[in-house]
């Protein structure tokens, strides 16, 4: 006992007890830092990835036999309005303006889709309004079948479309009875659908605005 000093086996008492508690603080400090920081990591990559996505929605346009015509990325579309799908479109729509079938569910759904595309009280609309009450297509469908066969579509401007279209009536008994070549002038407008409804519609957004057509002679 000679050797024994009370301070050193404090100081030893004292490492040991609490020594490993500091200890295993520091370690329990360090961890949960490190988690803080990897929960950090976590939210802003997945933040991330959530404003940059990698799925691409395209648009494809479509003719009245649903084939398609053009296609282009959705926000190409919105941004730059591809010429090819306004000439797609207004392809589409003219077809369905003159259809004549004797299918009352086609013919309806063909103006449906006239109208969808046809700026909300527009000349257009108005022109397209006095055109059906003066023809008709349900009417004409007792006695005939038209055909519409589109021929060009071309841009004179940044909005306004040249059509130039042949329409082949028939009887109800498949016989051709006149064919006809008409030409019409059309301006649209862009305005991409921002809900559900409107892209089930219009997907592309693009509206008739004024319209015009008169028969070659």
């Amino acid at each position: 006992m000679a050797n024994y000093n009370p301070y050193l086996a404090a100081r030893r008492a004292w490492d040991e007890r609490y020594g490993d508690l500091i200890t295993r603080a520091r370690n329990w400090r360090l961890a949960a830092l490190l988690g803080c920081a990897a929960a950090l990591v976590a939210i802003v990559g997945a933040t991330w990835l959530a404003t940059h996505s990698r799925v691409i929605p395209y648009v494809v346009a479509i003719d009245s036999l649903g084939r398609p015509v053009s296609a282009a990325p959705a926000e190409e579309v919105a941004n730059s309005g591809d010429g090819r799908l306004k000439r797609a479109a207004l392809f589409t729509w003219v077809e369905n303006l003159r259809l004549v079938t004797t299918d009352e569910v086609a013919q309806r759904k063909a103006i449906d889709r006239v109208y969808a595309c046809v700026a909300s009280g527009s000349q257009a609309q108005a022109f397209i309004n006095e055109f059906y009450r003066a023809n008709p297509p349900q009417k004409r469908a007792l006695t005939e079948t038209v055909g519409v066969e589109v021929a060009s579509v071309l841009a004179t401007s940044e909005r306004t479309y040249e059509v130039e279209w042949v329409e082949t009536a028939r009887d109800l008994h498949g016989q051709v009875q006149s064919t006809e070549r008409f030409k019409g002038a059309f301006t649209i407008a862009l305005n991409p659908p921002q809900d559900e409804r409107l892209i089930r519609i219009n997907p592309l957004g693009i509206y008739v605005t004024n319209a015009h057509w008169s028969k070659v002679l």
